[in-house]
Formats: structure tokens, C-alpha cells, sequence
């Protein structure tokens, strides 16, 4: 049986590739573009290009509820959130409040005001727990607990840093960042530490999304927290 994905967030860097991917793996595939993108118009071109459908359901509960109860998706995928530079113009760090945890927030409520219960896979991050010392990972924390209690069926994906020389967005401080924890996962490995060295290696697009598509897919995978170095070796 065909299944079905809605994926929110596909616009980004890793929402381009498990659109793609999902094509490959022939699962029918709705991506999600914001009505207000200023690149909507290239974008739903690539996605139709790829064969997915494209949606620009505005983020309000009633029209996200209505839309999900329209594709009955199988499979719900989150790889939406915000950046430090946007969350610096907005009060008090209401950008990741709004977003990362609001939007999610959101959703998952327009899947529970009906009967739609899809698999909701969300891409949070590595080091998310309780008591979190930033804004980041408080919002973070807030969208797992919610994800957790709503009664949905959940992956919860904590990915080390996403990064990769095909990345289009222009972002020198992480790409650094990514070559420091690269060198020193590249020691670890050297002594024998290979677990810890997988944990914070940074992953580009195309493994990560391949990891989320391979958890999606699986039936047998459900309810579960995956670490970042249970993300690593997907191609």
C-alpha cells in the first residue's frame, strides 16, 4: 500500500532532501511551502518537478486541520524551525517560542482536533533536555514533551549539526562549527572512541533525510527519542 507524507518545513535544507527522497522511495508526497515564501513560485516548480504535490496552507490551526484531514498522510514530518539571527529581531526570544515550539505546538493540535493520527516525525536537536540553559533548547524541550503526551504516534530525531558543501544558506559560524567537531570526532575515532566520535560528527542533508525517511517508513519504529549517532550512515 502506497503511503502518504506531508511535510512541513520542505523548503529547507533538509526538508529539500527527504522530499526527494520520499519520491525515490515512491511515497506519495505533499510538501508544504509558507503562502508568504518569496521563493514559492521556484519552489513549488522544483517540488513538481520531483513529482510531489505542493500545499501553502497558511499556519492557523482550523486550515491545518482541514488540510491534514484532506491528505490523510501516514506520515507528518516537522523540519520546521528558526535561526539565532531571526530570533535576535523578535522580543525576548519569542522567535523560537513562536516557532520552534509554537508551530509544532500548532500541529500537532490540528491533527488531534480530528481523527487523523499520522506518524510525526520531528527534527530537534542533540542535547535537548530539561532545564536547558538557552532559548533554543527550551523551545525544543517544550515541542518533545508536547509530541510526547499528545498521543500521536512520534520519532523524535536529534541530530548533531546539519551541514554540507551543497548547503545554498549562507552560514559561516556553523560550517566553522562543523569543522571543529569534525576534526575532534576524527580524533575520538582515531582512539577507539567511535560511538562518541558518530555522536557529534555533523550530518549533511541527504543523511539525515535518509534516516528520517528509513524511520518514517518503518512501522516497527514508533515512540522513540533517536540520537544523533543512530542518524549517521544513511545514503
Amino acid at each position: 500500500m502506497t503511503k502518504t507524507a506531508f511535510v512541513t518545513g520542505a523548503t529547507g535544507y533538509t526538508g529539500r532532501a527527504v522530499v526527494r527522497i520520499l519520491h525515490e522511495r515512491g511515497v506519495e508526497t505533499v510538501a508544504h511551502i509558507r503562502p508568504g515564501s518569496s521563493k514559492r513560485e521556484e519552489f513549488t516548480d522544483r517540488f513538481q518537478d520531483l513529482g510531489a504535490d505542493v500545499d501553502c496552507t497558511p499556519w492557523e490551526e482550523d486550515a491545518m486541520a482541514q488540510t491534514i484531514a484532506r491528505i490523510a498522510p501516514d506520515v507528518l514530518f516537522f523540519l520546521v524551525g528558526t535561526t539565532r539571527a531571526r530570533d535576535r529581531k523578535s522580543d525576548g526570544d519569542a522567535g523560537y517560542e513562536a516557532v520552534d515550539y509554537g508551530l509544532l505546538k500548532l500541529l500537532v493540535d490540528a491533527c488531534t482536533a480530528g481523527d487523523a493520527s499520522p506518524k510525526f516525525v520531528y527534527l530537534s536537536a542533540m542535547g535537548v533536555k530539561e532545564g536547558a540553559m538557552t532559548a533554543y533548547y527550551r523551545a525544543r524541550y517544550r515541542a518533545e514533551e508536547t509530541l510526547k503526551e499528545c498521543g500521536l504516534p512520534y520519532i523524535i530525531a536529534r541530530p548533531a549539526m546539519i551541514t554540507g558543501p551543497d548547503r545554498r544558506e549562507s552560514r559561516p559560524m556553523e560550517k566553522l562549527g562543523a569543522f571543529f567537531t569534525d576534526a575532534a570526532s576524527a580524533t575520538l575515532g582515531v582512539v577507539g572512541a567511535r560511538r562518541l566520535a558518530a555522536r557529534y560528527r555533523s550530518t549533511d542533508a541527504t543523511e539525515l533525510a535518509t534516516a528520517l525517511v528509513d524511520l518514517a517508513l518503518d512501522d516497527e519504529a514508533t515512540n522513540r527519542i533517536v540520537e544523533s549517532e543512530e542518524l549517521k550512515g544513511g545514503r
